[in-house]
């Protein structure tokens, strides 16, 4: 990966994150930007779009000449001229919605290996939420228990983060409740938490925190936190 890959905790879209945006930007070394909102697909009719326009608006305040992908199913995510769509782009965006649903629509296709193109050729790929969640190792599946969100079983992931578990919005819920959700890793992974307004920046294996907030490094119970500037020890991989 020549490429740089940018992990957004929430906040896609947002002022807040005006200023991260633009360095993205600056990385990219262009200015046409691909909005993907595949990951809100199962919220269903208007909700991508809604995600897909603010996406617009944002890039376009920031100069950009910003363009959805409606790639919402497998069958569009097989489309050579979607994909083409992608591949154009010096910056592509995925918002956020289910991270099973989005890994499941893209894995094999098209659009994937375009966005794995983009990454080749030193482009920038940015995902929020569940557009993080699907870059690391694996994916929770989750299951309501007792009104709380449970991931009771993980499935494997596109591992541009391997043996990694992102998870988004970190500061908006307490760490115990973190902990309770993610219980049950897979053998080997941690886990990578990354706060609202706050992105994970990875380049040539180095790793930045940009933004409002903190990014939180968990094997088992023991968190190291970083903050603005601050270099990650993202491992490698084994």
């Amino acid at each position: 990966m020549s490429g740089i890959l940018a992990l957004v905790g929430a906040g896609e879209f947002l002022d807040t994150m005006t200023a991260v945006d633009q360095v993205l930007l600056e990385m990219a070394g262009g200015t046409r930007v691909a909005v993907l909102p595949t990951a809100a697909a199962p919220d269903g009719p208007g909700v991508p779009e809604r995600w897909a326009q603010m996406g617009i608006e944002h890039f376009k305040r920031l100069g950009a000449q910003a363009e959805a992908v409606m790639a919402l199913d497998r069958a569009n995510c097989s489309d050579p001229a979607l994909a083409d769509r992608v591949r154009a782009a010096d910056l592509v965006y995925f918002s956020g919605g289910k991270p099973d649903y989005l890994y499941n629509t893209l894995v094999g296709t098209a659009v994937w290996q375009a966005v794995k193109a983009i990454l080749d050729g030193g482009g920038v790929v940015a995902g929020c939420s569940a557009g993080a969640m699907i870059m690391g190792g694996y994916v929770p599946v989750f299951s309501m228990r007792m009104g709380l969100p449970r991931a009771d079983r993980w499935q494997r992931a596109f591992g541009l983060v391997p043996d990694a578990i992102i998870a988004p919005h970190y500061n908006q819920f307490p760490e115990l409740l973190s902990g309770l959700i993610f219980r049950h890793q897979p053998a080997g992974s941690f886990l990578i938490g990354i706060d609202a307004d706050t992105a994970l920046i990875g380049s040539n294996g180095r790793w930045t925190v940009m933004g409002a907030h903190r990014v939180s490094l968990r094997r088992g119970r023991r968190a190291v936190r970083f903050y603005a500037g601050e270099t990650v020890p993202i491992p490698s991989g084994s």
